[in-house]
């Protein structure tokens, strides 16, 4: 897997904003370590140990300015296989967006990516074989003009391209215009009527027929001191070329309670049309809630996307509390998820499950970690059913104001009715940081 052009790019550009934005947090580190797995290649009767070395680099980019909003976040590590039992690769992740201001109140420019690690086949396990680089951009200005004192339009368009290494048929260029007016019930609240049109183009025979998606919606945002509201009613609908219309409702919903200066209740949930590319795009607009803090992550996560150019109506909430204390930080959220594929019915599914994460500060130097996550997937068109969960803990001691070291364990365990796609690994991993 080669070292993706994009995040390289990306990190040219940070360095030199960083270096030109007095304002700017620019935050990195650089770590290597062994993993050592019992079952490097996931198997359920001929697990292979091996270990690995992973030498990697993070870094994070903020700037709120009055011309340049940036949040940017990146991962970049080389794994090499020892035993020799996979090829080495290099992974990388990008997750941000940046809002350039080019007229104050008039004229933005917007740019959002997403570049990630996700399977070639969510059908096998994700042994390093199974992996491929994904990568969403999208890009376009944003108009903004007056109606009244208190009525206000945007007129938006962008441009999206989406590749994935192997996955040719997820290739594809997307067009889109969007068209807002929005009324300011508030300082903290406003309520719009959205029109948004999308011709979506694949530039690979095999991506399967053109076509134009049509959303329009109203939508209520408010944002208080301790509590935020972001929902969306409306209707969807999906135009394939030389096929009949498929329309849906649309309903996205945003809620976050912030009970105390420690707890956070939160709900995201949807009932909408989408498709892989654009499930990456979301995923790279949460960075925008996210702090510098995510460069000191110390290995790259596997999604689990379906990646193709297969379109799906779904229906997804997850719920969760996160508490911050002095010493003790945790979050617990559970989620459901059911796509039902329109074109093509072999990967409909079911998915419940949720994640858990626990940090305890043993000393001002010594944090203790523990992480576990669970996910039982149904497909129904084949009747197969997945289980996999992964637990582990980790223990992180700060020994200079830049050098840590950091020792965990985990264990993975994957269940299914599917024959030899079962599994159990544990891993242990010791590595060194330096951080800026």
């Amino acid at each position: 897997m080669c070292t993706p052009n994009t995040l390289t790019r990306a990190i040219g550009l940070v360095l030199f904003v960083a270096s030109a934005q007095a304002a700017a947090e620019f935050d990195y580190s650089l770590r290597t370590g062994i993993d050592h797995s019992d079952n490097i290649n996931l198997s359920d009767t001929q697990p292979i140990s091996q270990n690995v070395l992973i030498p990697g680099a993070s870094f994070s980019f903020q700037q709120q300015g009055s011309v340049l909003q940036a949040n940017v976040v990146g991962n970049l590590e080389y794994r090499d296989y020892l035993g020799n039992a996979f090829d080495s690769q290099t992974l990388a992740q990008l997750g941000g967006q940046a809002n350039w201001t080019m007229l104050p109140q008039r004229l933005d420019f917007t740019v959002l990516d997403y570049a990630g690690v996700q399977p070639l086949s969510t059908l096998s396990t994700n042994v390093p074989n199974n992996l491929q680089q994904t990568n969403v951009l999208v890009l376009g200005p944003t108009l903004k003009f007056r109606l009244g004192n208190t009525l206000r339009g945007e007129a938006d368009l962008r441009y999206t391209n989406s590749y994935a290494a192997k996955t040719k048929e997820f290739n594809s260029s997307r067009g889109m215009a969007a068209f807002r007016v929005i009324k300011d019930i508030s300082p903290t609240a406003h309520l719009s009527a959205n029109v948004d049109t999308e011709r979506v183009t694949f530039q690979n025979a095999s991506g399967g027929p053109s076509y134009d998606r049509t959303e329009l919606f109203g939508r209520y945002v408010s944002q208080l001191s301790r509590f935020d509201l972001d929902a969306a009613a409306g209707w969807s609908r999906i135009n394939f070329s030389g096929m009949p219309d498929n329309t849906s409702p649309l309903v996205r919903l945003r809620v976050a309670w912030r009970a105390s200066p420690q707890n956070t209740f939160a709900i995201d949930a949807a009932r909408q049309i989408s498709d892989s590319a654009q499930d990456l795009i979301d995923q790279a607009g949460l960075v925008a809630t996210v702090g510098p803090a995510v460069a000191a992550q110390p290995n790259i996560d596997v999604g689990n996307a379906v990646i193709s150019s297969w379109v799906y109506t779904e229906r997804r909430i997850e719920t969760s509390y996160t508490f911050v204390g002095a010493r003790l930080s945790f979050v617990l959220a559970p989620a459901y998820d059911k796509l039902d594929y329109i074109n093509h019915s072999v990967f409909n599914q079911t998915d419940r499950g949720g994640r858990a994460g626990l940090d305890y500060r043993l000393t001002p130097q010594t944090t203790l970690s523990a992480f576990a996550n669970t996910a039982n997937v149904h497909y129904t068109s084949i009747d197969r059913t997945d289980r996999t969960t992964n637990y582990g803990v980790s223990v992180t001691s700060r020994r200079t104001r830049h050098w840590s070291v950091m020792l965990s364990a985990s264990h993975g365990l994957r269940s299914s009715t599917e024959p030899g796609q079962g599994y159990q690994a544990n891993e242990i991993y010791l590595g060194f940081v330096y951080r800026r």
